[in-house]
């Protein structure tokens, strides 16, 4: 399944989560140091759903909730 939103064009981008450790300075620690970067992906929330076309054609599409909440779309 591909992750891409038919309207917005959303797509899974890649991504790292930081780990730090340590006390930060404002806290009255002597600041934090970097300890693993791991890759991700940041995935979009899409959701298959009856869209209704211009053409008055009812189409199931992978559509962003972004995009459904912003009434981008008008389900079917």
């Amino acid at each position: 399944m591909s992750r891409i939103c038919a309207i917005t064009g959303k797509r899974p981008v890649k991504g790292g989560k930081i780990i730090r450790k340590g006390l930060t300075k404002k806290s009255g620690g002597i600041g934090t140091s970097l300890v693993k970067n791991t890759k991700r992906r940041f995935r979009p929330n899409v959701q298959r759903i009856r869209v209704r076309l211009e053409s008055g054609e009812v189409k199931r599409m992978w559509v962003s909730v972004k995009a459904i909440k912003a009434g981008l779309v008008t389900k079917a």
